[in-house]
C-alpha cells in the first residue's frame, strides 16, 4: 500500500516540512550527484552512519563492499556527525522520492500540531533515536545507513496517536492491477509498522544485512509515539478544522 493523500487540512504553512524536503533534495543534487555512482558511493561512505565504525567494533582499515565497484573503509576515528548527516543522504531516486512523499503527506499535519520550531526539533530527535536503535541492534555492522525514513517514522508514530481516524487514500498494487482504497490512519499505519517488525526479524541473524534499516523505522516510530506529547501544542490542536483528536497533550 502506498498513501497518496489524506483528508487532514492544515492551518499553518508547513515551512519546516518543505525546508526538510528541500534540504534532502539539495543534498541529493549537490552532494550525491543525482545518484551518479562515484558521488553516491563517496557520500554514503563519508556521510552515512556505520554502526561498527561509530562504536569501534570493527577495526580501522576494514573494507566493506558497496556494490560491485566501490567499498567503504572503516576509519580509526568515528565521525559522530554522521548521526545527523545520514538523515539527509539517500541510496537512490526511489528511496528519496518515497521518503519525501511520506514526509509531505504526514509531516505537514504534525508540524501544524506542534508549530515550526518544535516540529524541527521533534524530527531530529526521532531521527537520532532511530539511528541509535539500528546501531544497538546491529553494533558490528559495517554497512552504512542512510535515509530520512527513521525520522519520518517518528512523524508516522505521532500521526497515529494524534489522528488515528483520519482517512488516508492509498494505492494498492495487486500484480499488474492497481486500485485505490481509503483507510483510517490507524489501519494504514498499523499495517506499515507491522511490515517493519516482520521485515526486521531476519536481520537479527546477520550483522551486515544491507537493504532496509527496519529497526531504525521501528525505533523512530516508537520515539514519535513516546515524545509527541512533549512537543505538541494544545492550542494548535484545538484550532484544527479536523474532527476532535482522541489525544491530550502534555503541554
Amino acid at each position: 500500500m502506498f498513501p497518496y493523500k489524506d483528508e487532514n487540512p492544515t492551518v499553518l504553512t508547513p515551512v519546516v516540512t518543505v525546508g526538510i524536503i528541500a534540504l534532502n533534495v539539495l543534498a541529493w543534487v549537490f552532494v550525491q550527484g543525482l545518484g551518479a555512482p562515484g558521488p553516491l558511493a563517496r557520500s554514503v561512505c563519508q556521510l552515512g552512519l556505520t554502526p561498527g565504525e561509530l562504536l569501534r567494533t570493527l577495526p580501522a582499515g576494514v573494507r566493506v563492499p558497496l556494490g560491485d565497484q566501490f567499498s567503504c573503509v572503516i576509519q580509526a576515528r568515528p565521525h559522530y556527525a554522521t548521526v545527523l548527516t545520514s538523515m539527509f543522504m539517500h541510496g537512490g531516486w526511489f528511496h528519496l522520492i518515497g521518503n519525501m512523499w511520506f514526509l509531505w503527506i504526514f509531516g505537514n499535519n504534525i508540524e501544524d500540531a506542534m508549530g515550526h520550531v518544535r516540529f524541527a526539533v521533534f524530527y531530529l530527535v526521532c531521527g537520532v533515536v532511530a539511528a541509535a536503535t539500528q546501531v544497538v541492534v546491529q553494533p558490528h555492522s559495517g554497512v552504512p545507513m542512510v535515509g530520512a525514513s527513521g525520522a519520518i517514522s517518528g512523524v508516522l508514530g505521532a500521526y497515529l496517536l494524534l489522528y488515528p481516524r483520519v482517512r488516508v487514500h492509498t494505492l494498492v498494487f495487486l500484480g499488474l492491477f492497481v486500485t485505490t482504497i481509503t483507510l483510517p490512519a490507524y489501519l494504514m499505519l498499523g499495517y506499515w509498522i507491522l511490515l517493519q517488525v516482520l521485515g526486521g526479524l531476519p536481520a537479527l541473524a546477520s550483522a551486515d544485512t544491507g537493504g532496509v534499516a527496519f529497526f531504525a523505522h521501528i525505533g523512530g516510530f516508537a520515539a514519535g509515539m513516546l515524545f509527541v506529547g512533549l512537543f505538541v501544542k494544545s492550542d494548535n490542536l484545538r484550532r484544527r478544522p479536523t474532527a476532535p483528536v482522541v489525544y491530550r497533550s502534555w503541554s
